[in-house]
């Protein structure tokens, strides 16, 4: 057959036809616009229901030792968080707002170190394009020499 297609042309034209953009495939190029998350940085601190999750936690499974569900030790803590009273709260409240005070702190020292440290990168930065220069002057001045000798 003149003009015909082989069969290797039909499944690559095949194959690229079908070929469609996925949803993973956009949101990833989102995702390499975006600034790499520094791990220096402090993590937010925990809310009063998460302080009280980690307590419950333990009492859970001592409780239940069987149960490997994380939904339902999930549900039973919301469930038992929804119960208290704002008395019983107290605690964990207290203990998540001394929590938020030290993160607020170690933020304020870490947005300082951010307003300062990209400074110190310029000037390095700066002094290696010095001794760049520095070298191909003296590969300028070798080359000179080697026209010399000829």
């Amino acid at each position: 057959m003149k003009g015909g297609r082989s069969k290797s042309d039909t499944k690559s034209a095949k194959l690229s036809v079908n070929k469609k953009p996925t949803k993973g495939g956009a949101a990833a190029a989102k995702k390499s616009g975006k600034a790499a998350k520094d791990p220096n940085k402090p993590k937010r601190p925990a809310s009063a229901f998460f302080v009280f999750m980690e307590e419950f936690r333990e009492q859970y499974k001592k409780e239940h030792p069987k149960n490997k569900s994380v939904a339902a030790v999930g549900k039973a803590g919301g469930d038992k968080w929804k119960s208290l009273s704002a008395a019983e709260k107290a605690p964990y409240v207290a203990k998540a707002d001394k929590r938020k005070v030290e993160y607020e702190k170690k933020m304020k020292a870490y947005n300082k170190e951010q307003a300062e440290g990209p400074k110190e990168e310029e000037e390095s930065e700066k002094s290696v394009s010095e001794v760049n220069d520095e070298d191909e002057d003296d590969e300028e001045g070798s080359a000179e020499e080697d026209d010399d000798d000829e």
